[in-house]
């Protein structure tokens, strides 16, 4: 453990603040911060005593009147007895409130209150809620730093305004000195001190100072990290077992941390004897170095702001035969080689000549470089004629090839001899097919013979071959004429003549030479029709199949953007359409084709336009009739459970007679609400109704009705739904618009009619029938619309009927034969009649108003009164008074009111006054003192003073004591007395003035004693 200190020496204002503490080691830190508070000092208790103290009298100056220190006195007194009263009565200890301040925790206030004994706990927690800091006023900072949050990456300002422009300031980063460069910049804008800073990032998160001379002001800066995404995902693998996997994905932070998963569950480094985690700058890779049929499956990368999935699969190996071994014609004494090429270069395997292994020896040679396997077999003898077969280890696979052994026989002939070709099939009526692998070379030796030596012409179809240089050429050697292709090309394919001649005759061979090739890519790939998860993959075959028969295809797939091409079959696949499934459903997605024969695998073919597996959407649910007429039938379904990715563009409705199979589509455009009415059915038919989804991927399963519907009006008895609201008389006003709709049902649709106590509407009413209502209309309302409306709902015999009450009102009249009827006091009694017109409602009450007949200004005395009287009260003496009354309905006040016909006059009475009677208070009392003597200490020679305050009445009559002797007429002694307060004055006292001193107060009530000691002090 270390301890570190500071010291602080003569502390003065300037270093109160925040302080800060980081602690540093290796690459570790840590920092704890605390508050240092400095008070100023408090001036003495005895300082500008004198002060305190008014001066009696009206005379100006401040050395003029007395001094009164009856008040200093009593505050003193009344201090000690408030200090004495709060420490008495306080029962929580000083300390308590230092260590509450800082309790985080709710649990941490009663460990406290039971550790110093305190049982009142809700009063101490009211009592630490009332306790308030009171913040220190900064005399150069007016507005201090205030945290700060900001994003990695982007820029703040720190902003501190002073008390006046001249003032120093610097800035400090964890205590270091902070200077102006390209990442901060200082501006001063008037009071305000900015401090800016460019690019945050995670080394700007630290506590940052501002001093001004000795004071500071602290704040810290947070940085926030913004989320990390992922910018490029994770691509589908497909690996054969002990292939190297690969994982990359690129996120948009370097260094971030991520995630990594394989099925729901998290890779950990636990696991890195398997699993591999490296990090490139923004580049993440997960890599596993020989994968294994358990390593397949859908792994996943997750960082704080995104995420990124794909799968792996995990093949058996497969070997595959890049070359076949191919037949060999050869002469005696030539050499033989047998030549295959597989995919793995690992695998061995063994030759075989007749179902006999073949071993090495002198003449036969067996190797195995990389991944191509020979047989070599020099100075060919007849018995090496047979059928040679190589069998890789570990697989069931064999290529097999036969030698064929050329035998010529030379004959002795005469030195005149016609020209010969030496081949098997020579003459003019037979031909020998040549097959050569496009890319191998070709060497076609021809022996000759004849005397004299034959000419030797070759021809390429019908055109004449003499070339002797090049990739194609002739070589001529005694009685030897060859033919020779360095890489045979597909134009090299062609019927072959070799002529020879010389006096004595001709002689020709035809060779067709077949250049065999890997086949062209498949043509019109495209696709057909997508699901969910799957795609069906169509293409034709490739228009040259190479010059071998295309034995089947390969297909890849990969996701739009991603250039990693996932295959989807290790095994050549006949057929020429191929279903793709374990596709993620919304993912764009390219597909290839490659064709193979025996030679080989063609070019990949045009990749297909990006398609998106999506599956068309479920049956649409609870499909049902709501209504049906003679012609029309009304569906309503709710939509599929299932929607997907592809979302729902709309709905076909499709209906057919019950017994056939011919749906009948009912509407030509989409619907998008889940309801349709469909029109024109044949009535009385027996019909079935289905529903289908349709969106991108084409059309669901559909939705069909269980039971056929027959299409028929069905009678329904006809009701009126009378709303609640016109149960009841409908009132309205003048004026104002009717407009009612009232429902109703009934099938076929009803004969409604409407009228008015018998009587038809008349033209100001306006009627509007549908199907399901009827509206009522009047666009300006009056009296003479109210009234009992009938409405009548009729079908064939069936009727229903409703009534509807409509009442128009407006203002009423004025009431009338509005008078006084007694005047008594300061009361008066007026009393009128209802109105004549009450506009067709009922009265609800009256409004009075008085006014006095000199000024004529109306006062409202009553409203909302409910009898046609009332009593008007609080009339004053010697007015007279007129009153008017307004009536009142549903609608309003009348417009005019109604004025009463005579007055009310209060009259004047005699007024008697009759004071009550005083006694006087009696003041005298005894004397008493109020603020008694303090005992004192005075240095000699300096003048002190003695004070003291009495009340009394009549005025008591005043003796100074000394020792119990009254003090005469000494000089040294001045007596004051000014309004209850007593001062002794003692000028220059000596040692020998020292003593007890008294103050005696007499009247005729009686007296009181105070007495006091004055201690002298000798100066050394």
């Amino acid at each position: 453990v270390y301890t570190f200190e500071l010291h602080i020496s003569k502390v003065a204002i300037g270093d109160r603040g925040d302080y800060r503490c980081e602690v540093t080691a290796k690459d570790k830190k840590d920092s704890c911060s605390f508050n240092i508070d400095v008070e100023a000092p408090r001036p003495s208790d005895n300082a500008n005593v004198l002060q305190a103290f008014k001066r009696t009298g009206e005379a100006k100056g401040d050395m003029a009147g007395e001094l009164d220190f009856s008040g200093l006195l009593q505050e003193e007194v009344q201090v000690e007895e408030r200090k004495k009263k709060k420490d008495e009565d306080d029962p929580f200890p000083p300390e308590i409130w230092e260590l509450l301040k800082g309790v985080t925790k709710k649990s941490e206030y009663e460990r406290i209150a039971f550790q110093y004994g305190i049982t009142d706990l809700r009063g101490m927690l009211k009592r630490l809620k009332k306790i308030k800091v009171e913040p220190k006023k900064s005399e150069a900072f007016i507005r201090k730093l205030d945290p700060y949050q900001v994003d990695k990456g982007n820029k703040i300002r720190l902003m501190v305004e002073l008390s006046h422009p001249d003032l120093p300031l610097k800035w400090y980063k964890n205590g270091q000195l902070l200077k102006p460069s390209n990442k901060y910049v200082f501006e001063n804008v008037g009071l305000k001190r900015i401090l800016t800073i460019h690019k945050c990032s995670l080394a700007d998160d630290a506590a940052y100072e501002c001093r001004v001379n000795e004071e500071k002001c602290f704040t810290e800066v947070f940085v926030k990290e913004p989320p990390v995404t992922v910018e490029k995902g994770l691509d589908d693998q497909q690996v054969v077992v002990g292939d190297r996997v690969v994982l990359e994905a690129e996120v948009s932070e370097e260094g971030a941390q991520v995630m990594w998963m394989k099925d729901g569950v998290e890779l950990t480094r636990e696991e890195t004897f398997k699993y591999r985690f490296k990090k490139d700058g923004k580049k993440h890779y997960l890599i596993i170095n020989e994968a294994t049929k358990e390593d397949a499956g859908r792994y996943k990368i997750m960082t704080n702001g995104g995420e990124s999935e794909a799968e792996v699969i995990v093949e058996e190996k497969q070997l595959e035969v890049l070359q076949d071994i191919a037949d060999l014609t050869v002469q005696a004494s030539e050499q033989a080689v047998f030549k295959c090429e597989v995919s793995d270069e690992k695998v061995t395997g063994r030759w075989y000549k007749n179902g006999v292994e073949v071993r090495p020896s002198k003449r036969i040679h067996i190797s195995h470089t990389g991944r191509i396997h020979k047989l070599v077999i020099d100075d060919v003898r007849p018995e090496d004629e047979g059928d040679y077969t190589f069998i890789p280890d570990g697989y069931a696979l064999s290529l097999s090839a036969k030698l064929n052994f050329l035998e010529i026989k030379v004959e002795y002939v005469p030195k005149q001899e016609p020209p010969k070709i030496h081949l098997d099939c020579s003459g003019k009526s037979s031909e020998n097919t040549i097959v050569v692998v496009a890319g191998n070379k070709l060497r076609l030796d021809v022996p000759i013979s004849g005397e004299p030596v034959p000419t030797v012409t070759w021809m390429k179809g019908d055109e004449v071959f003499s070339v002797r240089e090049g990739r194609a050429r002739l070589e001529e050697q005694k009685e030897l004429s060859s033919f020779v292709i360095e890489s045979a090309e597909r134009g090299d394919e062609a019927r072959y003549t070799i002529r020879v001649t010389n006096p004595l005759g001709e002689d020709t061979a035809t060779i067709l030479i077949k250049v065999v090739d890997v086949p062209d890519p498949p043509e019109a790939v495209r696709i057909t029709s997508v699901g969910e998860d799957w795609a069906v993959l169509t293409w034709d075959p490739p228009k040259y199949d190479g010059g071998q028969p295309v034995t089947g295809y390969l297909m890849e797939r990969k996701k739009k953007g991603s250039m990693r091409w996932v295959k989807l079959n290790f095994d050549v696949y006949p057929e020429t359409t191929y279903e793709s499934t374990r596709m993620i459903e919304g993912m764009l997605y390219e597909m290839r084709v490659f064709a193979v024969n025996a030679i080989g695998v063609s070019q990949p073919s045009h990749n297909t336009q990006p398609f998106m597996p999506i599956a068309p959407t479920s049956e649409p649910t609870h499909l049902m009739l709501e209504d049906v007429t003679d012609t029309t039938a009304t569906l309503k379904w709710r939509p599929p459970e299932r929607v997907g990715a592809g979302g729902i563009d709309g709905y076909l409705v499709e209906y057919c007679r019950e017994g056939s199979e011919e749906w009948i589509p009912a509407n030509t455009e989409l619907v998008e609400r889940c309801g349709f009415t469909v029109r024109g059915l044949p009535t009385g038919e027996k019909l079935l109704f289905r529903v289908i989804g349709v969106n991108i991927a084409g059309k669901s399963p559909p939705a069909t009705l269980a039971q056929p519907v027959t299409i028929r009006e069905i009678v329904e008895r006809p009701k009126i739904r009378l709303p609640r609201q016109l149960r009841q008389t409908y009132v309205r006003k003048v004026g104002e618009q009717v407009n009612l709709v009232i429902p109703f049902q009934g099938k076929p649709r009803p004969q409604v009619t409407w009228t008015k106590e018998g009587q038809p509407l008349g033209e100001d009413i306006h009627i509007r029938n549908s199907d399901t209502d009827s509206v009522f209309f009047i666009r300006a309302a009056t009296r003479n619309h109210s009234g009992p409306y009938q409405l009548r709902l009729q079908i064939e015999n069936m009727e229903d009927t409703a009534t509807l009450h409509l009442r128009i009102i407006e203002r009423p009249g004025p009431p009338r034969a509005v008078q006084v009827k007694d005047v008594w006091g300061f009361n008066a009694l007026l009393e009128w009649e209802p109105p004549q017109d009450d506009g067709n409602s009922e009265i609800t009450g009256y409004t009075v108003q008085k006014a006095d007949k000199r000024t004529m200004e109306w006062f409202t005395v009553y409203e909302h009164n409910r009898l046609p009287r009332c009593t008007v009260s609080e009339l004053v003496m010697g007015n007279e008074y007129l009153f008017r009354v307004y009536s009142e309905n549903q609608c309003g006040t009348s417009e005019t009111p109604g004025l009463s016909t005579n007055t009310a006059r209060i009259p004047k009475a005699g007024l008697t006054l009759k004071p009550p009677k005083f006694q006087e208070h009696d003041f005298r009392s005894a004397p008493q003192f109020l603020t008694p003597l303090v005992d004192r200490s005075a240095v000699a020679g300096y003048t002190t003073a003695l004070n003291c305050a009495v009340r009394g009445h009549p005025k008591p009559k005043v003796v100074w004591l000394k020792n119990q002797v009254a003090i005469g007429e000494d000089p040294r002694f001045l007596a004051r007395h000014s309004q209850g307060v007593l001062t002794l004055h003692i000028r220059k006292p000596g040692p020998f003035d020292g003593g007890v001193y008294g103050c005696r107060a007499v009247n005729e009530l009686g007296e009181a004693l105070t007495e006091c000691k004055l201690e002298i002090r000798v100066p050394q």
